[in-house]
């Protein structure tokens, strides 16, 4: 039986919050981070700090995009996660809150085609205008992306496994047939099937079953 297990990308898959590194470069890190700590602990509404944090970088070149993708680095034990359920006939997928200029091509190095992230909306001039592009990938939308992968490879949804670190992930960790919080926020392994405290990514082998 073909199973799908969905990964939250930033603090999950990857070490860092993509968004203040890219906010580094615009010299508003502190005031970013604050802003996503209070999203991820459900503090406040997923879309309304989305579009707070984007504004910060707002007149950035796109090559700083580049950059940050060379500098994010996979959590220990992510590559061997992903491969070794690959391994198994798993489809894997990632679904983030984060922007598809990073995701995809890290999807890519781990021979992940299913994506879901927000854009970034660029201006003539290869600038970051500070708006995002397309529908935000908010809380529900996460859960709605589980449902609608699961959907398209024919998998049940009791066949899906979700891991993710934050408050927007609770969507699409409930929608799962099981729900894995990693590392995550209180109120995120409160309300989780499994809550997995580690410094490697492959240790939710352990928990799934397979």
């Amino acid at each position: 039986m073909t199973r799908l297990c969905v990964l939250d990308v930033d603090s999950t898959l990857i070490t860092a919050e993509v968004i203040e590194l890219i906010a580094e470069r615009a010299g508003t890190r502190e005031e970013v981070a604050r802003i996503t700590d209070a999203a991820m602990r459900g503090e406040i509404d997923f879309g309304q700090s989305l579009t707070a944090r984007v504004a910060t970088l707002r007149g950035l070149p796109v090559s700083v995009l580049d950059d940050v993708l060379a500098e994010v680095e996979f959590t220990p034990g992510a590559e061997n996660l992903v491969a070794t359920l690959q391994g198994e006939g798993w489809i894997v997928a990632l679904v983030s809150g984060g922007f598809r200029e990073i995701v995809e091509p890290l999807g890519a190095r781990l021979g992940i085609t299913l994506t879901r992230a927000n854009g970034l909306e660029i201006d003539a001039d290869g600038l970051l205008t500070g708006r995002t592009r397309g529908p935000v990938i908010d809380r529900e939308a996460k859960a709605t992306a589980l449902r609608e992968f699961a959907a398209e490879s024919g998998i049940a949804i009791s066949a899906t496994v979700a891991i993710g670190d934050g408050a927007n992930d609770l969507a699409m960790m409930k929608a799962a047939g099981l729900g894995i919080a990693f590392n995550a926020k209180p109120i995120v392994q409160e309300r989780a099937d499994i809550a997995l405290n580690s410094p490697r990514l492959d240790a939710a082998l352990e928990v799934i079953e397979r």
